[in-house]
């Protein structure tokens, strides 16, 4: 048996006569930068995460960037991140003249620790970009009132996350702002790079709008020097299309997330995600720590399963950030995570019967039933 762990052809066949319309329709009119598409999903989008804001733009790389200049950071300021992430969350900090200070993960949800953070503030520290990671949500509460008493802001990075709710709130909406990415893979994704950021503030949302256009709202109006980083047509009358089957595959998701962790609970090698709220995690990956890794992930390989590794390396020890001259004792749960994470095989278009040969091949690897 074959299990593929992503599979955008069977997507785009589930949803084609739409996906091909909603292209067509775009073609036809001939509009491909900014326009109706965009403006309608911006819409439809900051409905569904409960903002009042959405800004489309390029990717999410550039919303960080974005978010961290229109929020005042600058040369001088540090900036607080997680070292278990993708390194997004980090490059966009030392782009903007700041200093990227890392936070360990905590280590059953791989999410920022706040003891961490606190740990890290200083009088240069002026944000912190929590990532809610895997599809999981972090633990927004203590982290929104650590901030708060520091005056920090507080950027949240949703690139894995789309829609996840917690008794914090909707994600994206508890900080000052979120950011999306549509890279195809995720929950919802475009059919290339694309991306988001929403916010409730209605001044950040105008200088974010600016700043991603030139440093202007119209054609030939610059205030300030700006980029370049727009959501093009296409891309948003895809989105605009997937946004009514999200709710559908994540549900999907979920039910499959369900099969594993029933399946695996009982082997002693492999620490399971922990799951509080099952709102709060919308299951982008199905990621365990496993001994034994890369044996597993041969032997699984063998049988038709593909798993990929998300990361295998903490961002502090990446080549980039060597100058910074971290060793694994200063985030000890982010630097063992590199030896133990595996990602498993989960998407909407697979079967229980497949994730259950998942778990059976897991279990006869380990010596179990």
């Amino acid at each position: 048996m074959q299990v593929l762990f992503n599979d955008l052809a069977a997507q785009y066949q589930a949803i084609r006569a739409e996906a091909d319309e909603a292209i067509q329709k775009v073609l036809q009119e001939g509009w491909f930068v900014g326009g109706a598409h965009v403006q309608n999903f911006e819409k439809s989008f900051a409905e569904r995460c409960g903002a009042l804001h959405a800004i489309g733009l390029g990717n999410a790389t550039d919303g960080l960037f974005l978010a961290l200049k229109v929020l005042g950071v600058k040369p001088g300021d540090e900036v607080i991140t997680p070292a278990w992430s993708w390194i997004s969350s980090a490059e966009v900090i030392t782009l903007c003249g700041a200093q990227v200070v890392f936070a360990d993960v905590e280590p059953d949800t791989f999410l920022i620790s706040t003891k961490s953070i606190e740990q890290k503030i200083t009088a240069k520290t002026k944000a912190v970009i929590v990532v809610h990671l895997y599809g999981k949500m972090a633990d927004l509460k203590p982290i929104k009132a650590l901030c708060d008493q520091h005056q920090l802001k507080l950027i949240e990075d949703c690139s894995q996350a789309h829609f996840a709710e917690s008794a914090a709130g909707k994600v994206g909406t508890v900080g000052d702002c979120g950011v999306f990415s549509f890279y195809p893979t995720k929950n919802l994704g475009a059919f290339g790079d694309a991306g988001c950021l929403i916010t409730n503030n209605e001044t950040l949302a105008l200088k974010v709008r600016r700043l991603a256009n030139h440093g202007g709202l119209t054609k030939d109006e610059h205030l300030f020097e700006g980029v370049n980083s727009r959501l093009d047509s296409l891309q948003a009358a895809i989105l605009q299309v997937k946004l009514n089957f999200v709710s559908s595959w994540t549900a999907i998701r979920k039910t499959l997330a369900e099969v594993y962790l029933d399946h695996l609970k009982s082997v002693p090698e492999i620490i399971l995600p922990r799951i509080d709220e099952p709102a709060a995690h919308v299951f982008h990956l199905f990621v365990i720590r496993v001994q034994k890794r890369e044996e597993l992930q041969a032997y699984l390989g063998e049988r038709g399963i593909q798993t990929l590794i998300h990361y295998p390396k903490a961002i502090p020890f990446e080549p980039a950030y060597t100058y910074l001259s971290h060793s694994e004792n200063d985030f000890p749960v982010a630097a063992q995570l590199q030896h133990d994470v595996l990602s498993l095989p989960l998407h909407p278009f697979l079967s229980q019967k497949q994730i259950e040969y998942v778990c059976e091949a897991i279990n006869s690897f380990y010596g179990g039933n």
